[in-house]
């Protein structure tokens, strides 16, 4: 979908967009830049949920109790043994 940038900056998000994630006229929402160029709308808290979540499921995945050195030892060999 394609919107259009008024001359004071603003933006008219489309109905469908509006609808999908619940945002009512009123409503506050948090706009951000990433380093890739895009531009990102949600609503407040929306990012702080989903670390929450993310750090949930990281916590129940965990390899064995490995360390990331130990995996990589694992997967790559002893760094050390490429200077014998």
């Amino acid at each position: 979908m394609t919107t259009t940038v008024t001359v004071k900056g603003q933006v008219t998000l489309p109905k469908e967009v509006r609808d999908a994630v619940g945002i009512r006229p009123g409503d506050r929402v948090d706009v951000r830049a990433t380093a890739a160029g895009a531009v990102i709308i949600e609503k407040p808290g929306t990012m702080s949920d989903y670390k929450k979540r993310l750090y949930e499921v990281a916590k129940r995945r965990t390899i064995r109790g490995m360390t990331t050195d130990e995996i990589m030892r694992l997967t790559r060999g002893d760094p050390d043994d490429d200077y014998k």
